[in-house]
């Protein structure tokens, strides 16, 4: 890493090298006076304090500049060298006076300019700060985003806006600017503006979607829902193959009542490539629960889960499962999990919900096979335990219930709702096997945690 630092403090050196007076020197030539002895002295000096300062020794790299400066003090690169070193000292002040000295010697040289807006910056001086930056936009249009940033922290909002304006209006929209922009109209309360802007955008750009797009959720945010909808219906007629629009189009359709072009409009954004998997299991999200509540849709539910794509993970199937769950259809949300846990195996909160359908369907003889499974995975877990004893219960197996759920005992921990159907189960367990002295004992124990509890 160093060795880098000392190539390029060399290459820098170099490029310097013509604006100091000892370039012109015949270093072949004998030195006939003290003249020659004086540039050698102050060319050796120099590159000592770059050597200094690639090697992090800001002390001597200060002492070889200033003794450079004494030799000879009309080189600028010196002061700016030395203001360099000095920020490394934290010693601001004299940063400040030595990068200004160099400013001051050559005022259009955007290095140190930037040097020391930088040191501004680091100290909290933003008057100082801005009025570097102003001779600094000259350079590069780059520099008027700092500014923009800069009036933002100093609360002149009136000429960030002017100024972001005057870029976008010579440049074109940017993200970055919009974003300055947007937290502008934030900390004023602007909306007004804000949506003015935007509605001149698409007055002025109605070939671009993203200014439909920023206007509908403007419109949105202010309460505004009339003029959200119809700037969406602009939008699909300007743009009939927009997909993005359909993410706010499906919600203006059901609050309308128009359920045949909200689900189309739902199935556009499940099966969009555009449309980012979060944003499009909200929507399934959403399907489901009007689903829910206009089951004569459920055809186009089943439908648009076809069409998921990449969204077609366990979460969307999850969706469904819980929709079948809500409609008591049982056996299809049992369907329905057990392909969420195909996709996601270590799911363990799809795996119980199976285990505690499974039971409630009677299916006993999966619920055993699927909890002996799942205990190799999950052998700390007491409801795989309670499940399974269930299970056993159920099937008139008494001995092997018994023997799961006193292993599964051990794994309970402040659970007395969890630790009294173990008991209950238990006492079950040991009836089976006509063993009443303990069955009575479990069934003591839980009704004791009942009156505790």
């Amino acid at each position: 890493m160093k060795q880098n630092i000392y190539i390029l403090l060399f290459f820098f050196g170099m490029l310097l090298y013509p604006q100091l007076q000892f370039a012109q020197v015949d270093f072949n030539k004998k030195p006939t006076d003290d003249l020659g002895d004086t540039e050698d002295a102050f060319q050796e000096l120099f590159f000592e304090a770059l050597k200094q300062k690639g090697i992090e020794n800001y002390d001597r790299s200060v002492e070889a500049l200033l003794k450079c400066i004494a030799l000879n003090n009309s080189q600028s690169v010196l002061y700016y060298e030395l203001g360099k070193n000095y920020m490394r000292l934290k010693n601001f002040g004299a940063a400040e006076e030595s990068l200004k000295k160099a400013v001051d010697k050559q005022p259009d040289n955007e290095w140190y300019l930037k040097t020391l807006y930088d040191l501004y910056v680091q100290q909290n001086e933003p008057d100082k700060a801005l009025k570097t930056l102003k001779e600094l936009v000259q350079y590069h249009p780059d520099y008027k985003e700092d500014l923009v940033a800069l009036y933002m922290s100093m609360k002149k909002f009136n000429e960030a806006i002017k100024l972001l304006d005057e870029l976008d209006a010579k440049s074109g929209i940017s993200a970055t600017r919009d974003y300055m922009r947007n937290q502008i109209y934030e900390a004023t309360g602007r909306k007004k503006d804000q949506i003015k802007n935007l509605e001149k955008r698409v007055d002025d750009h109605p070939e671009k979607e993203v200014n439909y797009l920023a206007l509908i959720y403007r419109y949105s945010e202010n309460n505004e829902k009339e003029k959200a909808f119809e700037t969406a219906k602009e939008l699909l007629k300007a743009n009939p193959n927009s997909q993005l629009v359909h993410l706010a189009l499906y919600k203006f359709y059901l609050e309308a009542n128009e359920s045949d072009k909200a689900i189309e409009s739902m199935k556009m954004v499940i099966q969009s490539p555009q449309i980012k998997p979060e944003a499009k299991l909200k929507v399934l999200s959403d399907f489901v629960a009007f689903v829910g509540k206009n089951p004569q849709y459920e055809a186009a539910l089943i439908d648009a889960t076809a069409l998921a794509g990449d969204t077609k993970n366990a979460k969307a199937i999850i969706e469904i499962a819980q929709y079948y769950l809500t409609q008591g259809n049982k056996n299809k949300a049992l369907q329905y999990y057990e392909e969420a846990l195909a996709m996601e195996r270590d799911n363990f909160g799809i795996l119980r919900n199976i285990l505690l359908l499974q039971i409630d369907l009677m299916h006993f003889e999966d619920a055993i096979i699927k909890c002996q499974k799942a205990l190799e995975s999950y052998p700390s877990q007491p409801i795989i335990y309670l499940i399974n004893g269930v299970a056993f219960n159920k099937l008139k197996k008494g001995k092997e219930a018994s023997n799961i759920l006193e292993a599964g005992l051990d794994y309970i921990i402040d659970d007395l709702k969890m630790e009294m159907d173990f008991y209950n189960q238990l006492s079950i367990a040991y009836a089976l096997q006509n063993n009443e002295s303990k069955a009575k004992t479990f069934s003591n124990k839980a009704k004791q945690l009942e009156t505790t509890n």
